[in-house]
């Protein structure tokens, strides 16, 4: 005769459908959010300042092991959001508690020639304003959830970096020009041409006619032509087009200030095509602080390096309303540029990237999709998926 014990009088109670589902999303969601902070994140390109190496619509995956991933410095966030909470203009984040960063060891620290994601640094409250000719629309935000950047990194710390004619020089030494780097081109061709079958059938999206004169840039005057941005490839392959007289890059001339350009000073005058001499900030090392590298570096010794009690007050940098003679910086910076080297908004335009802004390596393409395609049929671009990135 079988004993009743009391453990089966018991009856166990299955999982609802509605806990199971549940618990299978927290799951999800807590997998996501980990490997997406300790692994690997996507992005998409929204913009043409990488082209043409990156295209608008092209889906990236970003390694965070390289240069490794950043522990969170604003805790209190909805999971996989940025910004925003998904299709909304809500925060999705509280800033009541702020944790100090800390960067996990990784493969290798930024190189030159890396294409590297980042946080906009000047979405910094105390920059946003400032840089708000440049880039419209900033708004502040914590280090960690500024807004995401890609460019190429051009410079590393302690790196002595010039442009001459558009051509990056680093320490006294021409750097090696990305395959795909586009630069501004002039081309003359006596009048209108077919735009379809002439630029983009050779790849050339961004083109502008033109019938008046470049400034100092271009010799003729009213001679009719138009203004591109092509690799030397593209504008090797134009000139062997009959109605094409010449083509020649379109570059700035010396000593012509452009305007908006890092730094903000009446004693330096640079444009994008000739900019510099500028050392790139390394940790540890001290400068001698003079009226013209304060206002190189200002920006980052006050707002990136949490000196609360620095002001920069008629070209002078104070520390506690008394002269700053010298500066030891506390942590390693880069300079970063676009591809598309005469339409991106990059370190010429509002300065140098800190260490614990960077995010990770850009990878591989997975997906590219052209939001402007000559038909349905070459809405998604077959030949750029699962490329590398060089």
């Amino acid at each position: 005769m079988e004993v009743e014990t009391k453990e089966k009088k018991i009856e166990k109670k299955e999982k609802s459908g509605l806990r199971e589902w549940l618990e299978s999303v927290l799951f999800a969601v807590t997998a996501a959010t980990l490997i997406r902070w300790l692994f690997f994140s996507a992005f998409v390109i929204p913009t043409p300042s990488m082209e043409n190496s990156l295209l608008v619509g092209d889906y990236l995956f970003v390694s965070r092991l390289h240069y490794g991933t950043t522990t969170p410095v604003t805790p209190l966030q909805v999971p996989l959001t940025h910004q925003t909470i998904w299709g909304t203009e809500i925060p999705s984040y509280l800033d009541w508690i702020k944790l100090p960063s800390y960067r996990l060891p990784g493969f290798s620290d930024v190189k030159k020639g890396d294409v590297v994601v980042f946080n906009l640094p000047v979405e910094h409250p105390d920059l946003y304003q400032k840089f708000s000719n440049v880039l419209p629309g900033l708004k502040p935000h914590p280090a960690d959830l500024r807004t995401n950047y890609i460019k190429r990194c051009v410079a590393t710390p302690g790196d002595t970096m010039r442009i001459i004619n558009g051509q990056v020089l680093v320490n006294g030494k021409q750097q090696e020009r990305p395959a795909r780097l586009q630069d501004e081109y002039f081309i003359s061709t006596g009048g209108p041409v077919n735009e379809l079958n002439i630029f983009k059938k050779n790849g050339v999206v961004d083109y502008t006619q033109y019938t008046e004169t470049f400034g100092d840039s271009i010799p003729l005057n009213d001679e009719p032509g138009y203004i591109i941005k092509a690799t030397n490839a593209m504008a090797e392959k134009l000139k062997t087009y009959d109605f094409v007289k010449r083509v020649e890059p379109v570059l700035m001339p010396e000593h012509l200030k452009e305007p908006f350009l890092f730094p903000d000073s009446e004693i330096i005058s640079w444009n994008k095509d000739q900019y510099g001499p500028i050392v790139i900030p390394r940790k540890g090392t001290t400068i001698t602080l003079t009226h013209e590298n304060a206002a190189l570096y200002a920006d980052a010794i006050i707002s990136y390096e949490d000196n609360e009690n620095f002001l920069l007050k008629d070209g002078v940098l104070l520390d506690h309303q008394k002269p700053l003679e010298k500066y030891t910086f506390k942590q390693d910076y880069y300079f970063m540029m676009g591809d598309n080297r005469h339409n991106s908004a990059d370190s010429r335009y509002w300065g140098f990237v800190p260490k614990d802004h960077i995010v990770g390596k850009a990878v591989f393409v997975w997906m590219s999709i052209d939001p402007d395609p000559v038909s349905m049929l070459n809405k998604i671009r077959w030949d750029r998926l699962f490329r590398v990135i060089k």
